[in-house]
């Protein structure tokens, strides 16, 4: 059979589908980074080789400004790398479920990540039972993720002229991603990380090139771990890919 017929596919589509709650919120946070990139002075064809070889937002609209005042190259990566950080984390996060795969997939797997896919992802690896064919699931999220951040990119990329930044979309992107995350705060785990990662990241907020972010993301995946480890929450042994 072929990978949409078989179980692989099935995991697919229900990473997929498992995601789609947030595609709202993702749309409108590409939809408001799309505008930025245009009204800070790239042109059409940078935002839109921004977009798809960038694809990472907080990276983007942290960028942008040192994009428009001229700032050296190198500021402009090392800041870029800086908030991005905290995939370091989502990585050794995954490792156990990523190993023995080549280099180019896992650099593919990479890629794909966004904050939302490996959120859903880790809940659904908490969940009881077997989880098979996680990558297959892994990738139906992270699809859908870059498929619906592309969209609100490219549609705000387009548009730019005509949707100013002051309609306050980065507040209803938000609001639609927090519809999906106060939920899953119902777990021990999730609600140590979240407010971990909030009072750190306030605390922390005057750090320069935005490493407030970088230090709640972590601190917050960190407790999160721990609080998980402690109560006995491991994930079981690795199922099939």
């Amino acid at each position: 059979m072929g990978f949409w017929k078989d179980a692989r596919g099935e995991a697919f589509r229900r990473g997929f589908a498992d995601l789609m709650p947030a595609a709202t919120g993702v749309l409108a946070w590409g939809l408001v980074t799309g505008v930025a990139m245009v009204q800070a002075g790239l042109g059409l064809a940078g935002a839109l080789g921004m977009t798809f070889t960038v694809y990472a937002g907080s990276a983007q609209l942290a960028a942008l400004p040192l994009i428009a005042s001229g700032s050296p190259v190198w500021l402009i990566v090392a800041t870029a790398l800086v908030v991005n950080l905290r995939f370091v984390i989502y990585a050794l996060a995954l490792r156990r479920d990523f190993a023995g795969v080549s280099v180019a997939r896992r650099l593919w797997y990479g890629y794909l990540m966004g904050d939302i896919g490996f959120v859903i992802y880790m809940r659904r690896r908490e969940q009881p039972g077997p989880f098979e064919h996680r990558h297959a699931y892994f990738m139906g999220g992270a699809v859908c993720n870059w498929l619906f951040w592309q969209l609100g990119s490219v549609a705000g990329i387009v548009a730019a002229g005509w949707i100013p930044l002051d309609w306050g979309l980065d507040l209803a992107g938000t609001l639609a991603l927090l519809g999906l995350l106060v939920p899953m705060c119902a777990a021990r785990p999730v609600l140590a990380g979240a407010i971990a990662s909030a009072v750190v990241a306030i605390v922390a907020h005057a750090l320069p090139l935005r490493l407030g972010l970088a230090a709640g993301t972590v601190a917050g995946i960190v407790v999160a771990m721990l609080v998980g480890a402690n109560a006995g929450g491991d994930a079981g042994p690795a199922a099939r890919n």
